[in-house]
């Protein structure tokens, strides 16, 4: 320490003159507007050092981990950026500097230019191209359904479905549709339902939403899980105007679960009249079919009547009335027939349809988190939770647990 009057350190000097600009409240949570350049993100550390520049001047910055950490976009030479935080001295190389606690890129949410940039990186990697999507199977038997169970899409789901052909049968595995856990959980439910036998095709849906709320359905690896499953996956995220990353990888985009719901069935009553118009078509080629080979018995040359006898051609006229008559009756036994099957397998799927159990008295509950309750060790007493019955919905507060004892516990 040099004790002479007037005279400083270069640290003393340079803490000085950081205690300025701490004390100037202008320079603190300052916004400066200015072009990216000598990016540089630390790998040890994960801390990011740039420049901002304009025409004339420049200014260093540091953003560190802590901060960059929640960063929904990634930033490059030239790009114009906002960045908000606090100027103050380095001491130790004696250099001003900007400690970044914001970045986002300039005149466009950080939210939206992310979804852009990983549009556009999944594009060129062909995840978007149409020769790869997966075609659905014209009449499914039974549909994965991934989305949250006390959701209003799911109800708007199954009325539609049930409406207009009940005998598909849904396959529910419920997720969490918003927060940060919701990625992993959609990923994983889509890789259960595509190892499944049996499920012809996946729909993944939730309801309408900001930005944030369906950015789960924007994430990268969900992305890739998608474009490699072996099922078909309709997407039907938000409403008409909302589009995500899971839209344009999915094999069909719907704009409403409703939409997904009538991509997937067939109106019953059309598949029927297309049935009767097939079984028209039938009868009269069969009766064209039978009057040429008419017109030709009658047209037979003399010599023909001399080789086949009046006898035998009357009994092949004969001949051909039976065949008719039995055919007439295949046709009426096997549409019963049909009608019989689509009425048993409707009953089995009403029997099956989640609404209908809930209508019986059932109810289906969830915590705070949307998560199904499986019994009293998930509550607690005071524990918000979420009860939906079949005709509505109702928040409630648990206010006593007893636990049944069961066999051999």
């Amino acid at each position: 320490m040099i004790k002479e009057k007037g005279i400083y350190t270069v640290s003393q000097a340079n803490h000085y003159v950081k205690s300025l600009l701490l004390q100037d409240g202008l320079l603190q949570n300052i916004s400066i507007l200015g072009e990216i350049s000598n990016f540089k993100r630390h790998k040890p550390s994960g801390h990011i050092y740039f420049t901002l520049k304009d025409k004339e001047s420049i200014i260093r910055c540091v953003f560190f981990l802590s901060r960059n950490r929640k960063l929904q976009f990634v930033p490059s030479e030239g790009m114009k950026v906002v960045a908000r935080g606090n100027i103050s001295l380095y001491a130790r190389s004696g250099y001003y500097q900007l400690y970044v606690e914001e970045l986002r890129p300039e005149g466009i949410g950080a939210l939206y230019f992310a979804f852009e940039q990983l549009k556009e990186k999944l594009k060129r990697e062909g995840l978007f191209d149409a020769a790869k999507k997966k075609p659905l199977p014209r009449i499914p038997r039974c549909v994965g359904l991934v989305t949250s169970p006390a959701g209003a899409a799911i109800k708007d789901f199954l009325t539609t479905l049930e409406r207009r052909f009940p005998c598909i049968h849904v396959l529910l595995c419920p997720v969490t549709v918003q927060g940060p856990e919701a990625p992993g959980q959609v990923m994983d439910a889509l890789k259960i339902l595509d190892d499944l036998e049996g499920v012809d095709v996946i729909v993944m849906t939730r309801g309408g939403g900001s930005l944030e709320e369906l950015w789960p359905f924007n994430d990268e690896e969900l992305a890739y899980v998608i474009f490699k499953l072996n099922t078909p996956v309709i997407s039907a995220i938000g409403h008409e105007t909302d589009f995500t990353i899971a839209d344009f990888v999915a094999d069909i985009r719907a704009s409403t679960p409703t939409a997904a719901a009538e991509l997937i069935a067939p109106e019953q009553k059309d598949l029927l009249r297309h049935l009767d118009m097939q079984e028209r078509r039938l009868v009269s080629r069969w009766q064209s079919f039978l009057r040429e080979k008419k017109i030709i018995l009658k047209n037979l040359s003399p010599e023909a009547y001399l080789n086949y006898p009046r006898e035998k051609i009357n009994q092949g006229y004969q001949r051909i009335d039976e065949i008719w008559q039995r055919l007439e009756q295949n046709l009426v036994y096997n549409l019963k027939f049909k009608e019989t099957a689509l009425r048993n397998a409707e009953e089995k799927l009403q029997a099956l349809d989640p609404l209908k159990v809930l209508g019986r008295g059932f109810a289906l509950i969830s915590d705070r988190h949307n998560l199904p309750v499986g019994g009293v060790d998930s509550l607690e007493e005071g524990q918000d939770i979420h009860v939906i019955f079949h005709d509505g919905e109702a928040g409630c507060e648990v206010k006593t647990i007893r636990k049944k004892n069961l066999p051999g516990s």
